[in-house]
């Protein structure tokens, strides 16, 4: 379940035609029967208070079909675009992903940059939350169009196909590249906004996806992106997902970083992203060394116990069992445990009571993913359904446990060797990572290594770290949703 929401923890340069994405063929499986055709795209006017100013915009629920390489329908993908009348085909329009796999993109549009949001991600939130979306002050309405895309199988997007080619044809990275890449490429045709500025923004396992979809669009397709924004990503499943007897010092070494932002939160001392300069400094030299040591090196322990202990909070006879080794799961019932609570993954200072203390696991959900889901997915089906009135009788998955459970974890194509390539072909493509820093199912540790590996590609910084307090949807909060408005408004004015 770890990586469900957002993350996921398994994971011929001849251009396709342009009358179907590159999908398999075969159809040795029977047809599935038909099912109720989807209501016909519906727009509808509506306004928000952005950035202090009062903005009127059309949202529009539609679906763009997905066809095989024979020409025959095999999905259909629904989206939620917002775009400002009379500004001009050439007004920048972003593409939104979510992650999972499984997972529809509400959380990036009722969450972080739509029009409305709900509130969710923080601590006292609950499921019998409200679910009526209000305006959000921090939307990037107002500088680009935005259109939020739900991969088949989440959202009310679906397949028509047997099981077996659906997981073919849609649950793999490559397909799902692919597929997606295409849907953009149709939008832009069927809308005509071929000559907008492009760009990108997708969270979690929707952050593996974009630097793969940039790099297909730009390389396959002919359509060049402007920038991508990366939020939470989930760029290298080596590094985050460990084995407790994996000979690599990574996956302890990028969550280390997150534990100590989470301790310094506690105690109000996490000012800037400067805080964590120290830990930073430790975990690349130090801790890497004494991990190596190991128990070969008593004073190596001594010194683990010592500093990790500091860093995290937690206690020192733990950590020196764990010959300072401390796996996420541990640290989240651990740090929390004499209150009886358990820390969320996504946000280890939002916190849920442990309904089952004395078991040896944890036997619970997630705290914000138990939280999440109702508001969410009510606020998202009263969008589409009632406000927009795209009427549909059809379950919204917001997390589509089936989808994730089917996946194809196949890791061996690199969404990291993607973005350099994308890069590499245009000196002008924006690049912005963004993490909070209390997250531990995708660290923000993992991408600052991963970006100080990269070449320079003739300037400073091709790739920005931007670092805010809270966990992966550090957005929840107002004053880093603040800051990433702010953030972005600099890169879509370059």
């Amino acid at each position: 379940m770890r990586h469900l929401l957002f993350a996921a923890l398994f994971l011929a340069l001849s251009a396709p035609t342009l009358s179907a994405p590159a999908l398999a063929a075969d159809e040795k499986s029977a047809d599935k029967i038909e099912p109720t055709p989807l209501p016909a795209d519906k727009t509808v006017r509506q306004s928000a208070v952005i950035g202090g100013k009062a903005l009127s915009y059309d949202v529009t629920v539609g679906t763009i079909p997905v066809e095989n390489a024979k020409g025959k329908k095999i999905g259909e993908v629904v989206y939620t675009a917002y775009t400002v009348p009379n500004r001009g085909a050439g007004r920048a329009v972003t593409f939104a992903f979510n992650g999972g796999p499984g997972a529809a993109s509400a959380f990036l549009n009722l969450g972080a940059i739509g029009p409305k949001r709900v509130q969710f991600g923080a601590q006292g939130d609950a499921p019998s939350d409200s679910a009526v979306a209000r305006d959000n002050p921090n939307s990037w309405l107002d500088f680009t169009d935005l259109v939020f895309i739900d991969p088949i199988g989440t959202g009310f997007s679906r397949t028509l196909e047997e099981d077996a080619d659906t997981k073919r044809d849609f649950y793999t990275a490559k397909t799902d590249i692919e597929y997606l890449s295409r849907v953009i490429f149709d939008w832009l045709n069927k809308n005509g906004r071929m000559t907008s500025r492009h760009y990108l923004v997708g969270e979690s396992y929707g952050g593996y996806r974009v630097p793969r979809v940039a790099y297909y669009l730009q390389s396959r397709l002919g359509v060049g992106l402007n920038g991508i924004t990366m939020v939470s990503p989930y760029l290298n499943p080596q590094a985050v997902d460990g084995d407790d007897n994996a000979l690599s010092p990574l996956p302890y070494m990028v969550s280390l970083p997150s534990m100590a932002a989470a301790n310094l939160e506690r105690q109000g001392k996490l000012s800037s992203p400067a805080s964590l300069a120290e830990v930073e400094a430790y975990d690349r030299g130090e801790f890497a060394t004494d991990l190596f040591r190991g128990r070969s090196d008593p004073q190596a322990i001594e010194r683990l116990t010592a500093k990790v202990s500091a860093y995290t909070g937690l206690d020192p006879a733990l950590v020196r069992r764990s010959e300072g080794r401390i796996d996420i799961r541990t640290y989240l019932r651990e740090i929390h445990r004499r209150e009886g609570k358990i820390g969320s993954i996504y946000d280890s200072n939002v916190t849920a009571y442990d309904p089952f203390p004395g078991a040896a696991d944890q036997r619970s959900n997630d705290p914000i993913l138990d939280a999440i889901i109702a508001p969410t997915t009510s606020a998202a089906v009263d969008l589409m359904t009632n406000q927009v009135g795209w009427k549909v009788n059809a379950r919204y998955n917001l997390l589509s446990y089936d989808v994730n459970s089917a996946w194809d974890r196949d890791n061996s194509d690199s969404p990291v060797a993607d973005l350099r390539k994308a890069i590499a072909n245009d000196p002008k493509m924006q690049v912005v990572i963004a993490h909070g820093m209390d997250d531990l199912s995708c660290p923000y540790f993992a991408s600052r290594l991963i970006i100080d590996q990269m070449p320079s590609f003739g300037v400073a910084q091709r790739v920005n770290l931007n670092l805010y307090a809270g966990g992966h949807m550090f957005y929840s909060r107002g004053e880093s949703a603040q800051e990433f408005r702010r953030d972005a408004m600099a890169m879509y004015s370059k």
